[in-house]
């Protein structure tokens, strides 16, 4: 029993509760059908692939591999419609197949049709049953990497140049890239609003996972994404005194493996404090279909939710004048990042950007107007938060007409 089950659990409790739900894997390995206990066409359009599992509860399985395959044939058609040119590169002799190991090309194209269900009137809530622990922490930050990249690479206002121009298949190709440009921006958007999107994580009661959990908290805070609970699964109920003798090895042994899991549990509630912590109860037979799924999703479908360290939806980070004016100004920005290992903490600078780096994540953070215009004076981890301090650059701050600095 795994994400996935508890996923399906906890979209029964939705349904059971009025809402219309939507289970949506964007695991390549799907076995949302397999915990449900039904067949799922996966089609590589949606809509058709969209399987009625009850009155309020729908399902689909998205095959991003036939996604791509599917995407790209259109775009090489539309591209082969605007006549030839010779830049020296045909992208329409590259077979879509060429293009499966791209970095998260298919995640990309996965999360995109989330993006389309979301923005329907059809459901209440998507649920989305992901990959494993590190291949979602890369589909995260695979938007905002793409379009950073795209705009140093080849900005905007230079792609609107290239439209205008003579050559019209270059036109196409800008015109398209805008599209894909457009729905990434949607993807990207919608990962980081802290309203419409939550994340929760699964875990098991041992010491390996619970590391990998703390670890998982702090790459989730540094990609912005809003944890609002932790699901620690396959937890041993408490034996009935009256089943066994005390003695019995058997009895012995369970006691002191759900002594131990409760140990793990306190552990994960001690550093994760401002993070609700849910235990789902071993079942014994793995629960496949409604029924068993049903028994779980009270468990799991909570309404509790989280506020991870307390920082305000939509405000991840905060900048605020500390000291001095003008030039002699200390400006202090704080980001809540709850390390694990404060050595593995990193930070660079790049344009406009901070680049972080935190257990093992790099990300590139996006600085405020005005911290643009300043060098990194100093930075401390204060408890869970991330403080870094700036001071403005005399060479790029504003002027008074006379040449004074503002």
């Amino acid at each position: 029993m795994g994400k996935t089950t508890l996923a399906c659990a906890a979209a029964i409790g939705h349904a059971q509760r009025g809402r219309r739900v939507l289970v949506a894997s964007i695991d390549q390995a799907h076995s949302v059908a397999d915990a449900f206990g039904i067949t799922i066409a996966r089609m590589p359009g949606t809509t058709a692939g969209i399987h009625r599992v009850t009155e309020r509860l729908d399902a689909v399985e998205i095959d991003s591999l036939a996604l791509l395959e599917q995407r790209f044939r259109d775009t090489t058609r539309l591209i082969a419609a605007g006549g030839r040119h010779e830049h020296g590169f045909d992208l329409t002799a590259l077979d879509p197949a060429e293009l499966t190991g791209l970095p998260g090309v298919q995640e990309l194209l996965a999360l995109a049709e989330v993006v389309e269900l979301a923005g329907s009137d059809e459901w209440d809530i998507v649920i989305v049953d992901c990959g494993a622990t590190a291949d979602l922490q890369r589909t995260i930050a695979a938007p905002a990497t793409l379009l950073g990249y795209l705009e140093r690479i080849w900005p905007q206002h230079e792609r609107v140049g290239a439209a205008i121009g003579p050559d019209l298949r270059l036109a196409v190709v800008v015109a398209t890239l805008e599209r894909a440009v457009e729905a990434v921006t949607a993807i990207r958007d919608l990962l980081a609003d802290r309203e419409r999107t939550t994340a929760r994580l699964v875990t098991v009661p041992e010491r390996v996972a619970l590391a990998e959990a703390a670890r998982t908290r702090s790459a989730m805070a540094l990609l912005n994404m809003r944890l609002d609970g932790v699901i620690v699964n396959k937890v041993l109920d408490q034996l009935d005194s009256a089943s066994r003798a005390p003695a019995d090895p058997v009895v012995r042994w369970y006691r002191e493996r759900r002594a131990g899991q409760l140990d793990i549990i306190a552990e994960l509630e001690r550093v994760m404090a401002d993070v609700p912590i849910v235990v789902a109860a071993h079942t014994g037979t793995e629960p496949v279909g409604l029924a068993p799924l049903g028994a779980l999703a009270g468990t799991v479908c909570e309404e509790r939710v989280g506020v991870d360290g307390g920082v305000a939806n939509g405000a991840p980070s905060t900048v605020r004048l500390e000291s001095g004016a003008g030039v002699d100004s200390i400006y202090a920005m704080r980001m809540h990042l709850p390390l694990v290992d404060p050595a593995s903490l990193s930070l660079g600078r790049a344009e406009d950007d901070l680049i972080v780096g935190a257990d093992g994540v790099r990300q590139r953070v996006r600085l405020a107007s005005v911290l643009r215009r300043c060098e990194v004076d100093s930075a401390e981890l204060d408890g869970h938060s991330l403080v870094v301090r700036f001071r403005p650059n005399p060479a790029v701050w504003p002027q008074h007409s006379d040449g004074t600095p503002l």
